[in-house]
């Protein structure tokens, strides 16, 4: 006897005008408002993980989880989980894997994290990536507490229903010659049909598409800040955003830290206003130093240093500034690889001029080039 399978809810969608889905009037921010995970709220979590009985994995861990996120697809962002993890002096991690890829901000401390053969030793601020399926864990080797953030693309394979958790897995075994040569297969060619470029692509390269590594990748913070200081020469005339984008060539003209998200570090000297702008990927924000505000759908959101923010949901015309005093830097992450390659990546650069698909459509430029240090 077959299993019955549940029947689908049936929509007719027919003329349908959503507002949600219409670039021109969608309200994001109402669906998915700004939140701010404070610098004192951070700080109480970390004594709180710190003073807790050593858990049996040794993960003291905390999910900061948006009040619209739906539970399976637990995310600060629609796509994005975060999470603030700590580890005391001497403490270890059990191994893990998962099919979710990491980005890792050390907040506070230092340490040393094993990601599959590479071993990654970390001090404050520093970003390192876990590559997807790779066994892992962290070791607190130093005299004092440890805390990073963690980012993860979990919340949207949660939502899949397809995030694959193995706890302390076991040693990989070694492949043999013959084993490797049969899944090897036999090799065919894939083939145009017609003028336009339309293909056909047989079952034995659809399973086993070119491999292209994932490695392990480490930018520490003393080096990242020799060059972005660099970047406060740019004069208060600059039209654009004072950054690097910490890029994995993985990624290729994805632009991404990992295949789904970026992580970007940004310098704002004092006093610098951002010109509004909007795009589809949504931002979370970390400011480690200096203290500004953030202008989201016409609401004014206040930050200082410590401060980790959803600044930017996804398609809200927002912006930033920096107060005086003193410069501001800045954690970034923003699901932009995976929309450039959904071809979903509308950006709009300048309120008055169109929109674009940002990896299809030409991008934008900045005037960089005609910009002097004042």
């Amino acid at each position: 006897m077959n299993d019955q399978a549940p029947l689908p809810r049936l929509l007719n969608t027919s003329g349908e005008r959503d507002g949600r889905c219409d670039p021109g009037r969608a309200k994001p921010a109402k669906d998915w408002p700004p939140v701010t995970i404070t610098r004192e709220m951070i700080d109480e979590q970390i004594e709180l993980l710190a003073d807790e009985p050593r858990p049996a994995n040794g993960r003291r861990q905390v999910m900061f989880v948006h009040p619209s996120a739906p539970d399976p697809g637990r995310g600060l962002t629609p796509g994005v989980r975060v999470t603030l993890d700590v580890l005391k002096p001497g403490e270890e991690t059990a191994p893990i894997r998962h099919n979710s890829t990491q980005v890792n901000f050390c907040i506070r401390g230092a340490g040393r994290a094993i990601v599959g053969d590479r071993t990654v030793a970390y001090g404050q601020y520093d970003v390192w990536n876990h590559p997807s399926y790779a066994t892992y864990r962290h070791i607190n080797d130093s005299n004092a507490l440890h805390a990073r953030l963690t980012y993860s693309n979990a919340a949207l394979l949660e939502m899949m229903r397809v995030h694959l958790v193995e706890e302390d897995p076991a040693e990989p075994a070694v492949e043999t010659a013959e084993a490797s040569e049969h899944s090897s297969g036999m090799s065919l060619p894939t083939f145009t049909i017609g003028e336009d470029g339309a293909a056909l692509m047989p079952y034995e390269t659809l399973i086993s598409p070119p491999a292209v590594p994932s490695n392990c990748l480490h930018w520490p913070w003393q080096t990242v800040k020799a060059h972005l200081d660099e970047l406060a020469a740019l004069g208060e005339k600059y039209q654009g955003r004072r950054l690097y984008l910490l890029f994995n060539p993985r990624t290729d003209r994805f632009n991404g830290t990992t295949p789904n998200f970026f992580s970007t570090i940004t310098i704002r000297p004092p006093g610098i206003v951002d010109k509004p702008h909007r795009h589809v990927s949504s931002a979370i924000n970390y400011y480690f130093r200096g203290s500004g505000y953030s202008r989201v759908e016409g609401k004014r959101y206040e930050w200082k240093a410590g401060d980790l923010m959803v600044s930017a949901p996804g398609w809200a015309v927002h912006n930033h500034a920096s107060n005086e005093g003193e410069p501001v830097y800045e954690l970034t992450i923003q699901d932009q690889p995976l929309n450039i390659y959904m071809e979903s990546l509308l950006w709009q650069e300048d309120l008055s001029r169109p929109a674009k698909i940002l990896g299809t459509d030409e991008g934008f430029a900045t005037n960089r080039s005609s910009t002097v240090a004042d």
